[in-house]
């Protein structure tokens, strides 16, 4: 057991997500705040979604492009970390209570994904 335990921590172990900040106090209704409370679950573990599948892509890549989707990974991180402060509990019942794609598109329209993304369609 102790070997096979030294074999996955050498491929990487665990993937650990950071938590998001549960301390941030939100500011609404009282109702407000049990609403956006559990919609602030559900876009954390949106987040969670997404940022395992691009390990999963990550594990099967080469060196150059790991190193591209693992910066994928650390935008989308910064993203979680600016959604997940968010104070206002409108906020997340305004933007967040119907969850589509956002997160996708809100690391898609990130100036450094976009700089990944051409340097990948001239190689």
């Amino acid at each position: 057991m102790s070997e096979e335990l030294e074999i996955w921590e050498g491929e990487g172990g665990a993937v650990l997500f950071p938590t998001f900040p549960s301390q941030v106090q939100m500011t609404g209704t009282v109702s407000q705040l049990e609403w956006a409370s559990r919609i602030r679950r559900k876009v954390n573990a949106e987040f969670d979604r997404v940022a395992a599948s691009f390990q999963l892509i990550a594990a099967k890549q080469q060196d150059g492009k790991r190193t591209d989707t693992n910066a994928i990974i650390a935008i989308l991180e910064e993203k979680r970390a600016a959604v997940m402060s968010e104070e206002r509990a409108g906020y997340f019942i305004h933007d967040w209570q119907e969850i589509n794609d956002q997160v996708r598109q809100m690391v898609g329209r990130d100036p450094r994904f976009q700089e990944i993304k051409a340097r990948r369609k001239v190689n």
